[in-house]
């Protein structure tokens, strides 16, 4: 328990030596502080990051030129027996091509790897005649979204993002030109 001195002066005179209980106080101070920092992780997840940019040209008085959306290739492996390589730009469809299914299966030291080089070949030639981020001085890739089920193992997921890594292009960075996959890969899952 904690105490307070008053100062007793000397002599004959009673000492005025008064106890305080420091632990009710002591709680109350731990509680406090920890709903202050509960309430601050709170109100900082809470928080949506926004800025003012509306849809429409910066500056409505000014003209601006139209931009054509860039071509994303898609991937559809949905159907056990074919991929199908769908170049689209905005939601214009440019061309569909189908490529058989074939799991190349390769075991090595007990972990199964699966391998789609008809499909990794056909990429790269779709790639070669319409892709557009080619020149090592250009720093954005072609996109490349992957179409498949919730069902599809991890084992072939990788098979074929390996296929979609196939093409290579030159990167310039630093001074010096680098092979880089040639195409950015995401998922749409359903």
């Amino acid at each position: 328990m904690g105490g307070v001195d008053v100062g007793g002066a000397s002599g004959g005179r009673r000492k005025t030596d008064s106890e305080v209980n420091m632990i009710p106080m002591i709680d109350l101070l731990m509680v406090t502080i920890s709903f202050l920092l509960i309430t601050a992780v709170w109100s900082h997840m809470s928080r949506i990051n926004a800025d003012a940019q509306v849809p429409g040209p910066p500056r409505p008085d000014t003209e601006q030129t139209p931009q054509e959306p860039e071509k994303t290739l898609h991937i559809e492996m949905r159907t056990p027996d074919k991929f199908t390589l769908i170049w689209k730009q905005g939601g214009t469809v440019v061309s569909t091509v189908d490529v058989a299914r074939r799991d190349n299966v390769i075991e090595n030291n007990h972990v199964k790897e699966v391998h789609y080089p008809d499909l990794g070949a056909k990429i790269e030639s779709e790639w070669k005649t319409t892709g557009q981020h080619r020149d090592a001085t250009d720093k954005k890739f072609d996109q490349a979204v992957l179409h498949t089920d919730n069902e599809t193992p991890y084992v072939n997921l990788i098979g074929v993002i390996d296929a979609i890594y196939t093409p290579k292009r030159d990167y310039g960075a630093g001074g010096k030109v680098e092979k880089m996959p040639a195409l950015n890969v995401t998922f749409a899952v359903n």
